[in-house]
């Protein structure tokens, strides 16, 4: 069963996109019509491809790893931030950072930095400083909450990218293809698809538009987590049975082992006695 319908993506106003003039001509499969010097976008195609981009990020998050959610712009970046956070995946909705990819270690070292102001406030470090100093430090562990807060769990690289708008985040796309880290994302028609793994064509600027095809990610995703989970109690339940049986079958060997020593033991000592207790039989007397 399909995961959304023609009629659902309708309603969300996912079939509006920009003005003729702006167009990319890359979008040119997707592009249904144009209507009042606006194209629209072919909603079947949507379809399809929003299931290929579930299906992908269903196995991603199956097999344990992160997606990096990317969206910046206005009309974005709560709706990202309430869904994402849902399903424990990480997110930018503020500011990208340079080399947030490229240049991980550098990124990793600015978060192991916000844990350390936080161990601050616990040991009493704050009780020892001054009060300007204090204020400095607290502002900055602020400015790193908004631009890595959300990333602060990231130990690695993520899996993949899911992009809003790859027009306006066009350094995450680069970074990504840099690193053949897979992309996924809502391409509207000025933006170029081909520079995506798993393109969407959709309308980028309505909320209702975004939030519903971010939802049906986030749901896929929950999906893959779930059936990750039910992999792990099976094989856990596997493992136990398997263990079971190998003890069951060791104390059965032990059994048959002890059994046929008692076994072999009762006949030595049977043909022992048998052999010394014998006595040599007389003749009977011939008769004449």
């Amino acid at each position: 069963m399909s995961r959304t319908s023609f009629n659902e993506l309708l309603e969300a106003g996912a079939h509006f996109g920009h003005l003729k003039r702006k167009w990319n001509p890359a979008m040119a499969p997707y592009i249904f019509a144009e209507k009042n010097g606006i194209h629209i976008i072919d909603l079947n195609k949507t379809v399809m491809k929003i299931e290929e981009a579930a299906d992908a990020l269903k196995q991603i998050s199956r097999s344990g790893k992160k997606v990096l959610f990317v969206a910046t712009k206005k009309q974005a970046k709560d709706i990202v931030a309430d869904k994402v956070k849902a399903v424990n995946m990480p997110y930018v909705t503020e500011r990208w950072p340079g080399g947030m990819l490229t240049n991980f270690a550098t990124i990793r070292k600015a978060v192991r930095k916000m844990a350390q102001i936080d161990k601050m406030g616990t040991d009493g470090t704050f009780d020892n400083i001054s009060k300007k100093e204090k204020l400095s430090i607290s502002r900055e562990r602020a400015k790193l909450e908004i631009q890595l807060g959300s990333v602060a769990d990231l130990t690695r690289l993520p899996a993949a990218l899911f992009i809003v708008d790859i027009h306006k985040e066009h350094i995450a796309v680069a970074e990504a293809h840099r690193l053949n880290i897979p992309t996924f994302a809502i391409v509207d028609t000025n933006s170029d698809p081909n520079q995506v793994d798993f393109p969407i064509p959709a309308n980028d600027d309505a909320s209702t538009s975004i939030s519903h095809i971010i939802d049906l990610m986030t749901k896929a995703i929950a999906e893959g987590l779930s059936e990750r989970k039910v992999d792990k109690e099976t094989q856990a339940a596997e493992e136990k049975d398997s263990h079971t049986s190998k003890e069951e079958a060791e104390e059965l060997l032990k059994t048959t082992t002890k059994v046929k020593g008692e076994f072999e033991e009762g006949e030595e000592e049977g043909a022992k006695t048998g052999g010394a207790g014998k006595r040599p039989r007389k003749k009977a007397p011939v008769k004449k």
